[in-house]
């Protein structure tokens, strides 16, 4: 099966800046395979259901309007089961919306999870979307028309878009709006990606820690633990000394989004503090 006929990329501005958008999201969304950008094409009320969850997230600086992510089953799955735990999906795809923003040469605040029957009506009017391919459809990028125009003429006074009509000038007459991204294979099906698109899957569908690629998440070393009353803890002062739940020389916890994931010693790295990790733990065997 292979997708159906895309616009002439190549000869239209507006669609050379949805797809440089939408490659610089496909190359830090978390995904188990490498995703490239296939060719733009005209948005439509029915994309959103071939998804499990969007994200939004509005534009600022020179160019705004309302960007959105939609993400398929797979890497939804893969959030939620990921060895560092349960991931927030709107978390785990804002690296890719940053960088689409400053393809678009603006800069995105932060996302939102949006119910998928509201997403395109977000858009504010016409807008593009471009799907990331890997072994099939994982994700969509969708971008405002108007959002495009503003963008290719470098923004417009204090970022208020342009009007959608001047994409319209700049899309080939040829486009067939019925060859939409809704006509296309849900994520997983087997299809063969536009030339385009710059895809490598990887073999056998193995998945690995490079699927958190350009996931923030917060790191915390732990000492150790106790208990107090509301008592003892308004009559801390200066001075005042804790006694944890941990040995001296034991080995301290290693957390990452506070799950625990590895054990270690505490050492001194030029005059900081650092943990020297001693003991990865299994997945299966950390609560």
């Amino acid at each position: 099966m292979t997708l159906p006929p895309m616009p002439d990329v190549a000869h239209d501005p507006a669609s050379q800046l949805a797809h440089a958008a939408a490659e610089a999201a496909a190359t830090v969304l978390p995904s188990a395979e490498p995703l490239g950008a296939g060719d733009p094409q005209p948005g439509s009320e029915q994309v959103a259901t071939l998804f499990a969850a969007a994200v939004s997230v509005e534009l600022s600086g020179a160019v705004t309007g309302t960007l959105a992510l939609l993400v398929g089953e797979e890497i939804v799955e893969m959030l939620h089961s990921s060895p560092m735990g349960r991931l927030d999906v709107a978390a785990a795809v804002q690296p890719a919306l940053d960088a689409a923003a400053a393809a678009l040469g603006c800069s995105a605040r932060a996302g939102t999870e949006t119910p998928l029957d509201v997403v395109v009506d977000l858009q504010g009017g016409p807008f593009t979307a471009v799907p990331l391919l890997g072994g099939g459809i994982a994700a969509a990028l969708l971008v405002p028309d108007a959002t495009l125009a503003s963008a290719l003429t470098g923004g417009t006074g204090a970022g208020t878009p342009a009007p959608p009509t001047s994409v319209d000038d700049l899309r080939p007459t040829s486009v067939d709006p019925a060859a939409t991204i809704a006509t296309a294979p849900p994520s997983g099906t087997s299809v063969t990606p536009p030339a385009s698109a710059t895809v490598h899957p990887i073999a056998d569908g193995r998945r690995g820690i490079e699927m958190l690629h350009g996931v923030e998440m917060e790191v915390t070393v732990e000492l150790g633990r106790t208990r107090m009353s509301v008592r003892e803890l308004l009559a801390l002062a200066p001075g005042t000394v804790l006694a944890l739940d941990r040995a001296a020389g034991a080995p301290a916890d290693l957390l990452v989004n506070g799950r625990l994931v590895a054990r270690g010693e505490v050492v001194v790295v030029d005059e900081d503090f650092g943990l020297r990790v001693t003991e990865i733990l299994d997945h299966s065997a950390v609560v």
